[in-house]
This record gives structure tokens, C-alpha cells and sequence, in this order.
């Protein structure tokens, strides 16, 4: 799962880094939870920029769903481009079936489109290629070691967006 951050504060309040969320994120993260809770998916390893938003994000999200599990807090995944961010997770935990990373645009947002492999829902490649606005959840199933996953190996099975 690649899970762009809630809305943040205006930018010109904080330090990029130190922006924390704006009420309507803090509703979003809660929104997303609440679909993840209902749609079962329940991570075994979150990967998560260490930026405020990402970290507030993230606890929303866990606030809304009762799903808790082991959070790594990466500074890699700030603002990174989705290259370093296919690396960060080709260095992910190999038992971890199903995770989770949470972070920023454009890497994120491009890092769904270099995974997907094209195929399945026409509907739910639209709505990933009509863009990733902020609290935006794209699943992706790989059938792969995440040490090689690789551009185009990943089938895209949804995407969410609270608002959206």
C-alpha cells in the first residue's frame, strides 16, 4: 500500500518538514482508517517518512482502525523520488506480507505508476492516473520478494481517496 499524507498546515506556518496536519486531514487519516478497517487490510510493516504529516497521518489512520503494527520511521522517504523509494522498499523486511508505505508527491504518486503492470480494473487505472491528491491510498498485489520488486510487477487492486 502507498498512502499519500492527509493535508497539511499551510506551508508558509512551519518548516516543510515540521507541518503538521489541518483539521481536514486529521478527517481524512480517520476516513482512511475507517476503509482500511472495512476492507480488511491489516499491515505487518509500515514504512514511514519522518516528516510531521507522514507520522500524523499514519497514527490517524491507526487511531480510526485499531490496526497497530511496527513502524519505521525512514528519512529517506522524505520528499524522495520514486526510485529511492523502490529502493527503501526493496529493503523491506522479508516476512512482512502486506506493507505499507506512507509518504509524499510526486515520488509517491510516481512509484504507484512504476509499479502497476497496466492490467486489471480500467476504472481503477483512471482513477490512479487522474492523479494522487493528498490521504490518497493506492493497493498494489505483488506476487514477488520485496527485494525484487521491480517497475511494472505489481497489479494496482484499488485506490482511495476520502473526498474522492
Amino acid at each position: 500500500m502507498l498512502i499519500r499524507h492527509a493535508k497539511a498546515e499551510d506551508p508558509e506556518a512551519k518548516v516543510d518538514h515540521d507541518r503538521s496536519l489541518s483539521e481536514r486531514g486529521r478527517a481524512d487519516a480517520d476516513a482512511a482508517g475507517r476503509w482500511m478497517r472495512e476492507q480488511g487490510i491489516a499491515p505487518d510493516l509500515v514504512l514511514c517518512s519522518t516528516a510531521a504529516r507522514t507520522r500524523e497521518t499514519w497514527a490517524g489512520i491507526v487511531e480510526a482502525s485499531k490496526l497497530g503494527t511496527v513502524v519505521e520511521h525512514d528519512p529517506r522517504i522524505y520528499n524522495a523520488p520514486a526510485q529511492r523509494l523502490l529502493g527503501v522498499v526493496r529493503e523491506a523486511d522479508p516476512d512482512a506480507i502486506t506493507l505499507v508505505m506512507v509518504g509524499h508527491a510526486p515520488g509517491l504518486p510516481d512509484l504507484a505508476a512504476t509499479l502497476q503492470d497496466g492490467e486489471g480494473d480500467e476504472d481503477v487505472q483512471e482513477r490512479l492516473a487522474e492523479g494522487f491528491p493528498t490521504c490518497t491510498v493506492a493497493v498494489l498485489n505483488v506476487d514477488t520478494d520485496w527485494a525484487d520488486v521491480a517497475p511494472r510487477a505489481a497489479r494496482l487492486r484499488t485506490v482511495y481517496t476520502p473526498r474522492g
